[in-house]
């Protein structure tokens, strides 16, 4: 194997881990008489497939809308998500810390989403924003890597995702390959219109050359 280890550290390697950060939000109606609250909302990470995150996961920090008494919420095991209830749209930090703390913590952020647009998905009057994210480990620590390679299989239903991430990659993979063809025949006709701006100047130059000459004769 290419990868040594090197100053604790297994050098030589990147081993990646894909995640799911999200949140569902359902509307409740109207403006709640206790609080004004208009929304009960998830926010949650958890892995693309299916593993228990907490094998290399120690903890994972939420820290909401500072309106909220008590903003960092700290969870120590699966599954990584809070609940809460609301009534506007903020950004929410998504903090993981690792099993070794000489592995440095990695950090998101998810907009969280209550309200419908082009980029949720509302499935039984549940909204629903989903994004793929990775944690990539370059040269991850020696007690890292046994345990990202050693994760355990977890309840698969906890790593459903409501986002049709398959379809979502076939769509994107077709978008690649129609740029790509775009792209290419742009360039073709690009490199056509050059190729007859070019005999065009030689023509010319041409034509000033034998005007040249027509002159001293």
């Amino acid at each position: 194997m290419s990868e040594h280890l090197q100053g604790g550290r297994v050098r030589g390697i990147s081993i990646v881990k894909a995640v799911v950060i999200g949140n569902t939000s359902i509307y409740l109606g109207g403006k709640r008489d206790k609080d004004g609250h208009t929304h009960e909302w998830t926010v949650y990470l958890k892995p693309f497939k299916s593993e228990d995150m907490s094998v290399y996961v120690k903890k994972v920090h939420f820290k909401l809308h500072d309106s909220y008494s008590q903003p960092m919420r700290i969870i120590s095991k699966p599954p990584y998500r809070v609940s809460e209830s609301g009534w506007g749209e903020f950004e929410i930090m998504v903090k993981i810390f690792f099993q070794d703390p000489a592995e440095k913590p990695v950090t998101f952020y998810h907009l969280l989403k209550l309200f419908p647009n082009e980029s949720v998905t509302v499935k039984d009057k549940t909204l629903i924003s989903e994004l793929y994210d990775e944690i990539i480990f370059t040269d991850p620590t020696s007690i890292m890597y046994p345990l990202l390679f050693n994760a355990r299989p977890m309840d698969p239903t906890l790593a459903n995702h409501h986002k049709n991430f398959d379809e979502l990659e076939r769509k994107t993979f077709t978008s690649i390959i129609e740029a790509r063809r775009k792209i290419k025949t742009e360039i073709a006709e690009l490199s056509s219109r050059l190729k007859n701006q070019r005999e065009y100047h030689h023509t010319l130059k041409q034509e000033v050359k034998e005007l040249e000459e027509e002159k001293k004769t």
